[in-house]
């Protein structure tokens, strides 16, 4: 049986992963108003992990016997200077949710909650690909700096990202 403090902080998980799906459409919302849709692409992608991470969460939660409880979202920002600011912020949020799992992983191991800790194992690894992933883009704007023509190839690269398929099929349907 689950213990209610690792139910909470799932129950705070799945919050964290729908506002990161939230927040990453809005910066999609914020490519598209530049017109890059590559860019508005690999967001939009971003938005589907997240939103599978969630629901991911919040299945592991029904299948112990827990209750899943919705919180509110946010409002997430909507306004950037540029997409190096984006970048800079979907990278140091990365961060953030990286922080939270490995605080997850500490609980479950304290509360001696086995399953709950290889479960989260998938998402350590996980947020080392998103951290990765995210810091490639950020380092690419950084080196373009305010070469135009530069940046509409990187569009035109991200334009090409696609969901992997084990993403997807590690969602059990319940």
């Amino acid at each position: 049986m689950i213990k209610q403090p690792v139910i909470n902080a799932i129950n705070q998980q799945i919050n964290a992963e729908i506002y990161s799906s939230y927040l990453y459409l809005s910066m999609r919302a914020y490519f598209e108003s530049i017109n890059l849709k590559g860019f508005s692409h690999w967001m939009y992608i971003q938005t589907q992990e997240e939103m599978i991470h969630s629901l991911k969460f919040y299945n592991f939660l029904i299948e112990r016997g827990g209750k899943v409880l919705l919180g509110e979202i946010a409002a997430p920002k909507v306004e950037w200077n540029s997409p190096l600011a984006v970048l800079e912020d979907v990278y140091a949020h990365e961060l953030k949710v990286t922080e939270m799992i490995n605080n997850l992983v500490n609980l479950a191991i304290s509360e001696s909650d086995h399953a709950s800790n290889a479960f989260l194992q998938w998402y350590v690894t996980e947020q080392v690909e998103e951290e990765s992933s995210a810091l490639d883009v950020l380092q690419k704007l950084k080196l373009i700096g305010d070469n135009p023509g530069a940046l509409f190839l990187l569009d035109a690269e991200l334009a090409k990202r696609i969901i992997g398929p084990n993403t997807i099929l590690q969602i059990p349907l319940i």
